[in-house]
């Protein structure tokens, strides 16, 4: 009998010291694939910005000076998406797409899950506002951050990175 308080003594050490392991590990996981959701979000908004950019009425971007029907309902004043729906497909209206056979343009296969909050619920910031705004502005999509208000293993919010 008192061989097995004994083992148990000691397996509920163990347990006790793997918990809080485990949990580690486990928020670990969460941010690396949350940094990782980030940048692929962030690459897509750059390369559509490139390939979409206008300065108001002046197009500047290959993919929006020949498809300029379409360039002004997808694009903001600044050549950002008007919302991230528009990274997921854009149909182009130039000839060029129409004989290569390709009318729709993707950046994003999928909007990807915030893995803190297991939504596709980010929260965006629109290029004219402050880097510390509250709210969206709703006319483009600059940048997209996590709604979890916590804090990371590294003492930095989720918000901020």
């Amino acid at each position: 009998l008192l061989e097995l308080l004994i083992t148990l003594t000691i397996v509920m050490i163990l347990a006790s010291v793997a918990m809080p392991l485990s949990r580690l590990s486990a928020k670990r996981t969460h941010e690396i694939e949350l940094r990782q959701h980030l940048r692929i979000m962030r690459a897509a908004i750059d390369t559509f910005k490139l390939e979409w950019n206008r300065d108001g009425d002046t197009l500047l971007g290959p993919t929006c000076v020949k498809n300029k029907l379409t360039c002004k309902d997808v694009t903001s004043v600044y050549g950002y998406p008007k919302s991230l729906d528009m990274l997921l497909g854009i149909k182009l209206t130039s000839e060029e797409a129409t004989v290569r056979g390709t009318p729709t343009r993707r950046y994003l296969r999928s909007l990807p899950l915030d893995p803190l909050t297991g939504k596709a619920d980010w929260l965006f910031r629109c290029y004219k506002d402050a880097p510390n705004a509250s709210s969206w502005c709703g006319d483009d999509v600059y940048d997209v951050m996590t709604r979890s208000e916590g804090m990371a293993l590294d003492g930095t919010k989720y918000r901020d990175w």
